[in-house]
């Protein structure tokens, strides 16, 4: 099976936060955060995998800031390691100025895992490491797999 590079799957998102995305504390409702994240996180995996996907865990949600009505959020994701049939997604989500600037609200990481006709989990082709960036996303997403396999036992 060929490998993917990170680019060949990478996905933004972007929405304008309404009165409806907003909690009692004029804030983004870190509920619709979170499906947002999970959204663009299985994009990510499907363009990776060319497969359906299931979400298996979310490893990391860490809120960093706030964001409130009528901002731009923009998410954007990519794979940062794969197994045989899993692949862990990061989903950074930023909030644009509107000239553009951009601050990190919220980093997350979850493991997709690629399905088949049958929803069973199929393999999935590796991922190419092409940057340094890349090397070392890999190396702490192995951490946390460890920590999840031992997490789970």
């Amino acid at each position: 099976m060929n490998g993917k590079t990170a680019r060949e799957s990478e996905t933004t998102h972007v929405e304008i936060l309404l009165p409806r995305h907003i909690n009692g504390y004029e804030r983004l409702f870190g509920g619709q955060l979170m499906a947002w994240i999970d959204v663009v996180a299985a994009v990510v995996a499907r363009r990776h995998s060319n497969c359906n996907v299931t979400t298996v865990a979310v490893d990391s949600l860490l809120f960093e800031g706030p964001a409130s009505v009528n901002s731009t959020i923009v998410l954007n994701g990519c794979i940062t390691h794969t197994g045989r049939t899993s692949m862990e997604v990061r989903v950074d989500t930023f909030i644009e100025a509107l000239n553009g600037e951009r601050k990190r609200v919220n980093r997350a990481y979850l493991v997709m895992v690629a399905l088949d006709s049958e929803l069973k989990p199929t393999q999935v082709p590796p991922l190419v490491l092409e940057t340094e960036e890349d090397r070392i996303e890999w190396e702490k997403a192995q951490e946390r797999r460890e920590a999840r396999k031992k997490a789970k036992a």
